[in-house]
């Protein structure tokens, strides 16, 4: 639920909220504000009921609004984190992943490698939510259950640090204001810097082959991320299938065709 409180202040609330949800994400914005890379909406309080943020003005996005995210997302991931798969620093424990009316639990854990804390914190605790909802067939378990076993293994990760992750960033969480895209609603944690990219393309974006260039201008990007977003886009589209069900299932059994071989 979500309650305007004055023409400055926006209250995001739910009364029977997990408990430490909305601390979890208050942690989040102000880990992801601590870099100084791009704008992020400020916290003015937070109990377990909701969150009381400042109220953000939308205005239409620009070519060079847009450019510029792109550098300060790179800075922001730039910023880096301890190790994949840490939470934001003031916070402890499991993250949240997810509408509000309905979020997951996004286990947390400390990684030296991503393809382990992939497998172990993403790709199995969705599997098994998958087949114990019944939402897919043998098939696609088996396939999620070999991509597990080949991020586990290290087939697939590289060597790039952990960065600093909004984590949950589909265009619906930056909102474009006076002051730049901000940044809101994030599932931070230490992760792989082209899982964002990769969400920001899951569910497209207006210019978002401006906010790549700036991207590549501070920190370019490694040759196939376009074809690798899939990989990355494995978890959200599961949790899709999983909460939504429809199309969802079948983009993920695409993906595990192309991942879980």
């Amino acid at each position: 639920m979500r309650d305007g409180l004055t023409a400055t202040t926006f209250r995001k609330r739910r009364d029977d909220a997990p408990a430490g949800f909305f601390r979890c994400e208050a942690a989040g914005l102000a880990w992801l504000r601590a870099a100084r890379a791009v704008p992020v909406v400020e916290v003015l309080d937070v109990d377990e009921r909701g969150l009381t943020l400042e109220r953000l003005v939308p205005v239409p996005p620009a070519r060079d609004d847009a450019r510029a995210f792109g550098r300060g997302l790179a800075l922001l991931h730039d910023a880096g984190a301890d190790a994949f798969g840490v939470p934001p620093p003031g916070w402890e424990g499991d993250g949240f992943f997810g509408p509000l009316d309905a979020p997951l639990r996004m286990p947390a854990g400390r990684f030296a490698r991503w393809g382990e804390f992939l497998a172990a914190c993403r790709v199995v605790p969705v599997t098994r939510a998958l087949v114990d909802a019944g939402v897919v067939d043998d098939v696609v378990a088996r396939g999620l259950d070999r991509l597990a076993a080949r991020l586990a293994s290290g087939d697939l990760d590289d060597d790039d640090r952990p960065a600093r992750l909004h984590g949950d960033l589909w265009s619906g969480n930056v909102v474009w204001t006076a002051a730049g895209a901000t940044l809101v609603d994030p599932a931070a944690h230490g992760g792989h810097r082209e899982t964002d990219l990769a969400m920001l393309r899951l569910f497209g974006l207006r210019h978002l082959d401006d906010v790549l260039d700036g991207y590549d201008e501070v920190h370019p990007r490694r040759a196939g991320d376009a074809d690798r977003a899939g990989l990355h886009q494995v978890h959200p589209v599961a949790v899709h299938a999983l909460l939504f069900g429809g199309g969802y299932v079948g983009h993920l059994a695409a993906l595990v065709r192309r991942w879980g071989r």
